[in-house]
């Protein structure tokens, strides 16, 4: 595990290798991010993109959210895969907003996850993005390259996001997800592109990799022997 002040200088520097690092979902506002990250479950920011258009000029709130029926809805999200979970949710999320928040996202993370379609991860987004309140969302890319780097241990995202904001000032939540992620969306794939990474003189993964490469170079090669070449059969002259 890095210290606090390595795990600051790691995120200030992806920071630059990913300047205006952000969430790639479009948005306008607190309830449109809300409805575009419950959306974006398996599927992708792009996919929603180009969906979000069209649904938010039909339904631009909650109180217009809340009036739709699956049947409206579902066809407008449908290429976001999972289109009956996901308008269920929204509706569900809608009337509660509606109906216990005058309409309105609230900034707090336990209401926000009592909302339907909505996890640590999703408030987190919508927090931080939107309502001005330190969050740092971990998704797959957030734990892949915190674990390698050594920032973070563990697959469970609540546990990493704990670990994570143990090391860094509230100020820099949101940023240090945002940068993760395009880190693992660009750089630190599933196969990565070290030679890209700005930080992989931090990287525990890439330390590992070139004590592996010169363990590797150092074992002796087992002598090779040139195989005889067999001797051409005499041709027999015909009698």
């Amino acid at each position: 595990m890095k210290s606090s002040a390595i795990t600051r200088r790691i995120i200030e520097a992806l920071a630059r290798q990913h300047p205006n690092a952000d969430t790639e979902l479009h948005y306008r506002n607190a309830f449109e991010l809300l409805a575009a990250t419950i959306l974006s479950a398996q599927s992708t920011d792009a996919r929603v993109n180009l969906v979000t258009p069209a649904l938010f000029e039909r339904y631009p709130d909650a109180r217009a959210m809340a009036k739709a029926t699956p049947e409206e809805l579902e066809p407008l999200v449908l290429t976001t895969g999972f289109f009956r979970q996901k308008s269920k949710a929204l509706i569900g999320m809608a009337t509660i907003l509606v109906a216990e928040h005058g309409g309105d996202v609230p900034a707090d993370m336990a209401k926000l996850t009592a909302l339907p379609g909505v996890g640590r991860k999703t408030a987190n987004v919508v927090l931080g993005h939107a309502l001005g309140v330190p969050g740092l969302p971990v998704d797959r890319h957030v734990l892949r390259v915190a674990n390698r780097i050594g920032l973070a241990q563990g697959d469970d995202p609540e546990s990493v996001e704990a670990q994570l904001c143990g090391l860094l000032p509230p100020a820099q939540w949101t940023l240090a997800s945002d940068v993760q992620i395009l880190h693992g969306r660009r750089v630190c794939k599933p196969k990565p592109l070290c030679d890209r990474c700005a930080v992989r003189s931090d990287c525990d993964y890439f330390a590992q990799l070139g004590e592996t490469r010169a363990t590797q170079a150092a074992r002796p090669r087992p002598a090779t022997t040139k195989p005889a070449t067999p001797r051409a059969s005499a041709r027999k002259r015909p009698s």
